[in-house]
């Protein structure tokens, strides 16, 4: 089966990652498959068209091109508007689509009868191989940039997050244990920040004392946040409901308890946000102050690491690709079932219960709609 794979350049504003690495490409045309691949999908990489022309792939200028020819289309980012009417029935889109957040794409996939895959739903072994890279990438960023945001030259409140001898550090509370919150906690330690972690699995709790040796946990409560908030410097907001909507966690008049100047880093952004505040930004546009409170909210964090992320991405999702590619959905998903998992929208239907609920739609199971 000869399978035409292709890779349109993203654009959503200011992202510069690509869902495919030359040398990926270059195993696809090597196991049979047509890849082709826009002009400049992975030049912001570092990876010029040079590159995977020397791979195999064929060069378009057309990003129109790249969706009418591909049986199957990878990206890095879910489908903007201008690209919906280019998704067609029997097409597979296989990238990160954050559907519990947006209606709007949900019933455009379902109209264009393509199927949808969201790298963020497929689950091994309870994880969440596909987006563990990003969650690591956007977890650590997030100190990094909150650091920055609570200088006082850039609106904050010119608290230093390791703090000196003789002055006491940052205060850092992260939302949640799992991949982002550890990684984002990780960092603020490594920084000399005092660090509390949130969390409500015990088990998880226990792993992350004793890992991070420095950071304290506290069962994630409303009362215990409240008691953190008036004194933390940056909240880091790190849950994860698999697929689904994002837990609101923090409400408008619970900020209005933090300081004047401190910031807040919704990771959670992709999936809706955990503050009501929350509103997606761009790296352009990456700040917004609400209740006193920095908010950075930049809907796809990873992307200002274009080529890190890049590199990790393609680690993850090569096998799934060749796996796609090579035996089509029907076998791919009977040879790895995780697959099933990763289906959000099949043959114009919702396939994946989170995505269903958030948006009072019928489910089906896509077990009896794979053939």
């Amino acid at each position: 089966m000869i399978v035409t794979v292709g890779v349109p350049r993203e654009i959503k504003e200011q992202e510069y990652r690509v869902a495919l690495l030359p040398s990926s490409a270059y195993q696809l045309v090597r196991r049979g498959h047509r890849v082709i691949v826009e002009c400049g999908a992975g030049v912001g990489a570092g990876y010029p068209d040079s590159e995977y022309a020397a791979a195999g792939a064929e060069l378009t200028p057309d990003h129109a091109a790249v969706f009418a020819a591909a049986d199957l289309v990878v990206k890095v980012k879910e489908p903007l508007p201008a690209e919906y009417g280019l998704l067609r029935p029997g097409q597979i889109l296989f990238t990160y689509l954050h559907l519990a957040a947006q209606r709007t794409l949900t019933e455009a996939l379902m109209r264009s009868g393509a199927t949808g895959i969201a790298y963020e739903t497929v689950e091994v072994n309870r994880r969440l191989p596909l987006l563990e890279p990003m969650s690591e990438i956007a977890g650590r960023m997030s100190v990094l940039v909150g650091g920055y945001y609570l200088a006082k030259h850039s609106g904050g409140s010119g608290t230093l997050l390791g703090g000196v001898p003789g002055v006491l550090p940052g205060k850092v509370v992260v939302l949640g244990g799992g991949v982002a919150g550890v990684n984002a906690a990780r960092m603020a330690q490594g920084l000399g920040a005092d660090v509390t972690i949130l969390e409500v699995d015990i088990e998880r709790m226990r792993f992350l004392d004793i890992t991070l040796h420095t950071a304290h946990t506290l069962y994630s409560s409303e009362a215990h946040l409240m008691d953190l908030l008036p004194d933390v410097d940056l909240l880091i907001g790190a849950v994860l409901v698999p697929g689904a909507r994002a837990p609101r966690l923090i409400r408008r008049e619970m900020l209005r308890t933090m300081r004047p100047g401190s910031v807040l880093v919704d990771i959670a952004i992709d999936q809706g946000g955990c503050a009501e505040t929350s509103r997606p930004t761009t790296h352009r546009d990456p700040v917004y102050v609400e209740e006193g409170v920095t908010h950075y909210c930049v809907a796809n964090m990873p992307g200002a690491y274009a080529r890190t992320a890049t590199q990790a991405l393609a680690n993850a999702t090569a096998r799934f690709i060749e796996l796609l590619a090579d035996l089509g959905l029907a076998e791919a998903c009977r040879r790895m079932p995780a697959l099933l998992g990763g289906i959000n929208v099949l043959r114009g239907q919702v396939t994946f219960r989170p995505v269903a609920e958030a948006h009072g739609l019928p489910f089906r199971d896509p077990k009896e709609l794979v053939e």
